[in-house]
């Protein structure tokens, strides 16, 4: 038996690549969240909204971005 370590060392960091990619986006999401929770508090009654609709918007891309790199994950694994 013969291991390709080239092979096992370029899927592991492929790996490690997407993993840090897509935790680093879902916190993102959670801290545009946190963001819009903060502007939302602060901003209430003088109409500041624009901060919080921002960070609301970047939060649901970010979430988006990953349930895409998710459903494209499950479309290599199914097909």
């Amino acid at each position: 038996m013969k291991i390709d370590w080239a092979a096992l060392g370029s899927v592991f960091g492929v790996s490690l690549a997407a993993t840090v990619g897509l935790v680093g986006l879902f916190t993102l999401g959670v801290v545009g969240l946190a963001r819009h929770e903060s502007a939302t508090a602060t901003t209430a009654g003088q109409g500041g909204a624009g901060t919080a609709g921002l960070a609301r918007a970047g939060a649901y891309a970010c979430f988006a971005l990953c349930v895409a790199a998710v459903a494209y994950g499950i479309r290599l694994i199914v097909a």
